[in-house]
């Protein structure tokens, strides 16, 4: 099915938090997303999002590369093929973005083009994205609590979440030992018959560190240590952390490319990989990358951690590829993510039902996310 596109637009949209997100690398004081709509000629809408979480200064910067770079090569022009469109797209702008010295920027805003070209496509075929990927059944995704706060927050958080449904925890370390197994501790107390606990240090440790801490980790039964090393560290010293390491690791949200992918999975470093759809190859890159990844017997993990359209983007991925995969969900207050999504996707017993709709499953009314968009631009054939 051809479709011709007649507009594209972006909305940056921001809101306050009263409780930062903490990380190994700094902190969140603000939600932040980046939507983009396209409009073809029939009148069918597809929405993507751009990864623009950190930092949350940027969010403006990837809305106007969209604007100046992505939408004047999608305005009036006929695309039957997602994938071929972005991977045409991508050609194009590799050297603009190694020249600007930030391809990760061009790769975002090129990503979230690619998830809105898909939504259209399913939209305008009459179904779930998930189906339009190849999936083929409909049951629930397991899907964990995501982004917790380290120190007294992580228990009281993983008490909340658990009311909500969850029954599996991520939980932010990388501050020091005897902070992090203050951290823990609590929590594995806490827990009950089926639950599971990972950790995320958000490549916060140098090889010596890594190798004592993921030692110390030994002490409880994790699920993954999430990104121990810097995503560019040389392979031999993931291997050397793998290899001290009780758990399985889990990388992939700071990986560009496919080859990059493909070499982690040769390499055996990994048990999860989590490529995150927004921020590099948005769905006509990450679904080659998420079926070699079940081929290869790890599990497809998707990460994200912003606004609900990327959320319901990720949900979809998972749906369509299954494995022993988790969905990735946030479990911080945002409202760019939860007054969108949350009154039709709920948790139950550690699963999460997938929306019923074509394409994403809902129609995203920025009527009611308004007071929250700090800029809108829209760009016509």
């Amino acid at each position: 099915m051809t479709t011709r596109i007649v507009r594209a637009e972006s909305f940056v949209c921001r809101a306050a938090i009263k409780t930062p997100v903490v990380n190994a690398f700094g902190s969140m004081t603000e939600r932040v997303a980046v939507f983009v709509r396209l409009t073809d000629s029939e009148g069918f809408a597809g929405w993507g999002e751009i990864w623009s979480n950190f930092p949350t200064i940027g969010a403006e910067h990837r809305a106007r590369l969209f604007d100046a770079f992505i939408a004047p090569r999608l305005l009036d022009r006929e695309i039957a093929d997602p994938a071929a469109w972005w991977a045409e797209a991508d050609r194009a702008l590799h050297l603009w973005g190694l020249q600007a010295g930030e391809p990760g920027a061009f790769s975002a805003a090129l990503a979230g083009a690619d998830l809105a070209l898909h939504d259209l496509a399913a939209r305008c075929a009459g179904v779930p994205l998930w189906r339009h990927w190849g999936g083929t059944h409909a049951e629930p995704v397991p899907v964990y609590a995501s982004g917790l706060n380290p120190d007294a927050q992580a228990l009281a958080q993983v008490e909340e979440a658990r009311a909500r449904g969850y029954r599996n925890f991520k939980i932010k370390i990388g501050f020091g030992e005897a902070r992090d197994l203050a951290t823990l501790r609590p929590v594995f107390s806490s827990l009950r018959t089926g639950e599971r606990v990972m950790v995320d240090i958000n490549q916060g440790w140098d090889l010596r560190t890594a190798m004592h801490g993921v030692q110390a980790l030994g002490e409880f039964p994790l699920t993954w240590i999430e990104e121990p090393l810097a995503a560019d560290r040389p392979s031999w010293e993931w291997a050397q952390v793998s290899g001290a390491s009780r758990a399985p690791l889990a990388a992939g949200e700071n990986l560009r490319g496919a080859a990059a992918y493909q070499q982690a999975l040769d390499e055996h470093h990994l048990g999860f990989v989590q490529p995150d759809c927004a921020k590099w190859g948005g769905a006509s890159a990450t679904l080659p990358v998420a079926r070699a990844v079940t081929a290869a017997g790890r599990a497809y993990c998707p990460h994200f951690l912003a606004g609900g359209i990327g959320q319901l983007a990720s949900l979809h991925l998972l749906a369509a590829v299954r494995g022993d995969g988790l969905l990735e969900v946030d479990a911080n207050p945002n409202p760019l993510r939860s007054e969108m999504i949350d009154p039709v996707l709920t948790v139950r017993e550690g699963m999460m039902a997938l929306p019923e709709g074509p394409g994403l499953g809902i129609v995203p009314d920025m009527g009611l996310l308004q007071r929250y968009v700090v800029s809108q631009t829209s760009r016509y054939s």
